[in-house]
């Protein structure tokens, strides 16, 4: 099974003690690629970079994990984005953002961006995010979902996940246009209570759910569970609690998507792909930064079954 993971990976600064930065690479699609691959799953990342040395060390670290690099533009005069974290003593986080001139943000309107969007018909999954979606012009999304409805309708399946970040959006209106757009063109969405209502404030749990019209839908919640809905069957699935101290939730929601994307992919049936998921995503929150270190990542066998 072949993956392919659109979005955006920008240079990661974090906060330490004595004002302190440490430096790193991160982004919510990237995030879950890693997981995936570290998994097992052949995945191929799908962003534009620049012809810079911090690129550069970008693409290394990715074949160092496994992804695939064949499907990254590299734009002359570019850069990659940048952010900073802070985290609050109980492991939440804040973002700072300069990308506004990435070279992502031309992805979608570049002479070989038909081949591309051509080339994800070869996938088996194609896996992107709102917070890629925000990342284009309209005529981008445009083309973008296009593609990904073409995709569809020769067979490969689209999965979408609701991460969202208002400061991406100019309004709300257009965020919410997108996100019925994405919905529609997916076979399985990744959604979480936190990110939707911030766009459907007047909505409870069951609106969400009707909302999403997908064959396949999780639905996290604010507590520690997820509802899984399969051709309008919804089951509730709790997590198991967390045995380790919460330091960090950065790429919670990133991890349990690698994680329930890669079960399903394998067979699971999708309350097991949950669990798995939120299994996942319990020992992430454990370690400081997006990415754990590869002796940290748990054994998963035995809990998709």
């Amino acid at each position: 099974m072949r993956i392919a993971s659109i979005g955006e990976c920008m240079i990661e600064l974090r906060q330490m003690p004595g004002g302190h930065l440490t430096r790193s690479f991160g982004g919510d699609t990237l995030n879950t690629s890693v997981y995936l691959a570290r998994l097992g799953a052949s995945v191929d990342y799908v962003t534009a970079l620049g012809d810079d040395p911090l690129s550069d060390e970008m693409i290394a670290g990715w074949r160092d994990e496994g992804i695939g690099t064949e499907r990254v533009l590299r734009l002359q005069g570019k850069l990659p984005g940048l952010y900073m974290i802070e985290t609050n003593a109980a492991g939440e986080r804040r973002f700072y953002h300069w990308r506004d001139a990435s070279a992502v943000r031309g992805l979608m309107n570049r002479p070989e961006t038909e081949a591309l969007l051509a080339a994800l018909a070869r996938y088996d999954l194609i896996y992107l995010s709102a917070i890629t979606l925000s990342l284009f012009d309209a005529a981008g999304r445009d083309r973008l979902i296009a593609a990904l409805q073409h995709c569809r309708a020769s067979g490969v399946r689209v999965a979408f996940d609701t991460n969202f970040r208002a400061r991406g959006w100019p309004d709300l209106d257009l965020a919410r246009k997108a996100f019925a757009r994405a919905f529609a063109a997916s076979d399985i969405v990744l959604a979480s209570v936190e990110d939707l209502s911030v766009l459907y404030p007047d909505d409870g749990e069951d609106a969400l759910l009707d909302r999403i019209y997908a064959d396949e839908l999780v639905l996290k919640l604010g507590t520690p569970a997820s509802v899984v809905c399969m051709n309008g069957k919804a089951t509730r699935v709790e997590a198991q609690p967390v045995t380790g101290t919460v330091v960090d939730t950065t790429a919670a929601g990133d991890s349990f998507a690698a994680a329930y994307l890669h079960a399903r992919l394998n067979g699971s049936e999708p309350v097991a792909a949950a669990k798995a998921g939120h299994y996942l995503a319990g020992t992430v929150v454990c370690h400081p930064g997006a990415i754990i270190p590869r002796a940290a990542m748990p054994d998963m066998r035995g809990l998709t079954s």
